[in-house]
């Protein structure tokens, strides 16, 4: 069968995967994920924009300059610590340390005078370390908050089991695009934090849909059904599969769309840290609300003793209608010996003729009334 055929299959319904059985390969590569993605974070760091660790921003219009002399006129200025220099549209926008009002001053007129541009027409912002520090300080609010809204939520509406299922694949998903923003030096910013809510309301959403559907087909499971828990979650896990994962492709097109094209041919380089974090989080959320909540939904809910002694009475009339298929089959082969040696019975004797090749015996039954002999002893019969 072609993979083309095969794939067809699958995204029509016709054949559904064993997500739920498989549970150790999904927390393995889960695992391998959140270890190279914690080590990103302890050994690169995140890279904080100015919005958190303060300093000053230039934006210079000055499009037709290189980014080497932009660095050099911004240094020119008296500006001795790291600089950062982005592609913005039209602009550049160039980073540095804090620096006072003169400090900008000087740094606009020599911009000015080497770049050949108005000094009036750059623009300038300085942020100090306290106010980056309240944006850090809100964020974690905002995202205890939402764990706390989720986890209530979730109580409610489902269950506790699914609460505690969501939040561990929500705080998966946050850990995992935190750990390829250290690798890839992209610059934390307030757009980045603005992805990561956006991204974790998206992750929740597709394990609602998921649980939503267990909860509905696990519902009439009871002592005599003949479905374990694991395998009704699959069934209904793989009658959404195919949504979600439209949904996912129809959302990451347009995002990958503004990372890749968008901050390469059209320098929008502010939108990147939006796009990146968007981009990542859909894509581990998606496997995450499949390979991870589920599994780990179904493993806390087998240990419940209603499911546990449904999952007993399974097992038990497996193996009775295995024993008596068995005892069936024994049964049969007795009837088949008993068979054979009734045809050994009926073979020729020794000492009797055998039948001659290409004739054919027939046992011929008498039909009608049979000659009967005569009544009385011989004598009686020869006095006659």
């Amino acid at each position: 069968m072609s993979t083309r055929s095969v794939f067809s299959r699958f995204y029509g319904g016709e054949v559904s995967a064993d997500i739920v059985g498989r549970p150790k390969l999904w927390y393995s590569i889960s695992g391998l994920l959140l270890i190279i993605s914690i080590a990103g974070l302890l050994v690169q760091g995140l890279n904080f924009g100015v919005e958190f660790r303060g300093g000053s921003v230039f934006t210079i219009p000055a499009s037709s300059a290189s980014i080497e002399e932009v660095r050099s006129a911004v240094a020119g200025g008296g500006v001795h610590g790291e600089t950062k220099v982005q592609k913005a549209g039209g602009d550049w926008r160039v980073t540095t340390e804090s620096l006072t009002s003169g400090q900008v001053t000087q740094v606009k007129q020599n911009v000015s005078k080497e770049l050949d541009v108005s000094a009036n027409s750059i623009t300038t912002q300085v942020v100090g370390p306290t106010w980056g520090g309240e944006i850090s300080k809100k964020a974690w609010q905002a995202l205890a908050v939402f764990m706390v809204l989720i986890i209530a939520y979730l109580s409610v509406a489902f269950e506790w089991r699914m609460a505690v299922a969501a939040v561990v694949a929500l705080v998966h998903d946050l850990v995992i695009t935190a750990g390829i923003y250290a690798w890839s030096g992209f610059e934390v910013t307030p757009a980045t934090l603005l992805g990561f809510l956006t991204i974790l309301g998206y992750s929740l959403y597709d394990a609602v849909v998921v649980f939503d559907m267990i909860k509905e087909v696990t519902k009439p499971l009871g002592p005599t059904s003949k479905i374990t828990y694991s395998e009704a979650a699959n069934q209904a896990l793989s009658s959404t599969l195919v949504r979600s994962l439209n949904t996912s492709l129809v959302a990451i097109l347009p995002v990958a769309a503004i990372l890749f094209i968008g901050t390469t041919l059209f320098g929008a380089g502010t939108l990147k840290d939006l796009s990146l974090s968007l981009f990542v989080g859909m894509i581990v959320g998606t496997y995450s609300s499949i390979c991870v909540a589920t599994p780990l939904l179904v493993q806390l809910k087998e240990r419940e003793p209603k499911f546990k002694q449904l999952r007993e009475n399974i097992a038990r009339r497996e193996s009775s209608t295995k024993r008596q298929a068995k005892a069936a089959k024994v049964a049969e082969t007795v009837v088949d010996d008993e068979g054979d040696a009734g045809d050994t019975d009926t073979a020729p004797k020794a000492g009797t003729a055998a039948t001659p090749a290409g004739v054919t015996v027939r046992k011929v039954v008498q039909q009608g009334p049979r000659q009967q002999p005569k009544r009385g002893s011989r004598q009686q019969r020869r006095g006659k």
